[in-house]
């Protein structure tokens, strides 16, 4: 019954998308494919895992992306002695100047706002680390007895520096989970760099035009999940994330070989998720294999934990998810 305003509205943010991408172009350089990547897991409502070495303008990015949103954007640098209340919250103390009464009043921690990005989140301990658990999953702060509603839309961005490990907190897969997707932050090109430079050294600071808003965003939330799929589409995704897992009957011989686990049914609802968003950043109302052969590598790298001996051989998951794909995706549906 919404399919003509649906359609309808594919098409603007289409349009959109392209503006969007002209303004966040005035502050970063390159990186259109971490752009559209996080684009994705905000129309999917899910969070994202900025993967990359220091001074990659990740921080920059996702501030951003913020602005050309419309969203309100904080921060929180993770530290080893970042408490839970810290990011969620506390309770303080109040003495009323007139009557002298006392009362607790709560103050919001950082993490009331549309877009948060936890810096370096592995290197906070579990206990912080998991205050971010209910919050990403349910939407909401539990304080004492109280439980209280994120602003929506609500979208956690985590950084992690894969170089240096020392005195760091690995995620838990459970944490890791939650994330939509593994987003890999690479060096820029040689012009891209070079670009960088003289723009980082010049006078005065670029500024961009909000695209859309908080609600436009809720709306294209609900769109992107009534885009249609069909069963074939469905039965790809469930096959790879089936032919991940080392004990499955359907494994291949490189994953019983280079996989200790495999991933699990959130990996499916990523996928065909994130599909639906990539197939509407195009411009069209319906997802294909395609659509879900290109979002794999984002969705499943992080669920796809691979042993010593792959290590040693260094074989990937990112390797690993490409041989599936081209083992299982429909030949004409890879085809540039």
């Amino acid at each position: 019954m919404h399919t003509n305003d649906d359609k309808a509205a594919v098409e603007r943010l289409h349009a959109t998308y392209g503006t969007m991408k002209e303004e966040i172009g005035r502050v970063i350089v390159g990186q259109q494919e971490v752009v559209e990547q996080v684009l994705m897991a905000v129309f999917c409502r899910g969070h994202a895992l900025l993967v990359g070495v220091p001074g990659l303008a990740k921080t920059l990015l996702v501030s951003t992306l913020a602005r050309a949103l419309d969203l309100s954007f904080h921060r929180i640098q993770f530290t080893p002695d970042l408490m839970p209340a810290d990011i969620t919250g506390t309770d303080v103390l109040e003495v009323d100047q007139e009557s002298g009464r006392r009362g607790f009043r709560f103050v919001q921690g950082p993490i009331f706002t549309h877009m948060l990005l936890a810096d370096e989140i592995n290197r906070t301990p579990p206990k912080t680390q998991a205050a971010l658990l209910e919050a990403m999953q349910e939407r909401h702060v539990t304080v004492g007895e109280r439980t209280m509603d994120l602003p929506a839309p609500f979208f956690v961005l985590a950084t992690q520096n894969p170089i240096e490990q020392e005195g760091t907190y690995p995620l838990p897969e459970a944490q890791l989970d939650r994330f939509l997707f593994n987003i890999v932050v690479d060096y820029p090109d040689e012009t891209e760099e070079r670009e960088i430079i003289r723009r980082v050294t010049a006078p005065g600071e670029a500024t961009i035009s909000a695209a859309m808003s908080a609600a436009d965003i809720i709306h294209l939330q609900e769109i992107v999940k009534r885009v249609p799929v069909g069963d074939h589409v469905i039965d790809f995704a469930a096959n790879l994330v089936r032919a991940t897992r080392p004990k499955d009957d359907s494994a291949p011989e490189v994953v019983r070989e280079m996989v200790a686990w495999g991933a699990g049914p959130r990996a499916g609802i990523g996928l065909i998720s994130a599909a639906k968003a990539h197939a509407v950043l195009r411009g069209r109302f319906h997802a294909t294999t395609r659509d879900v052969a290109e979002v794999a590598a984002p969705v499943l790298r992080h669920r796809v934990l691979t042993t010593f001996n792959a290590e040693a051989a260094g074989v990937t998951s990112d390797e690993i998810i490409r041989r599936l794909i081209t083992q299982l995706a429909p030949k004409e549906d890879l085809k540039v």
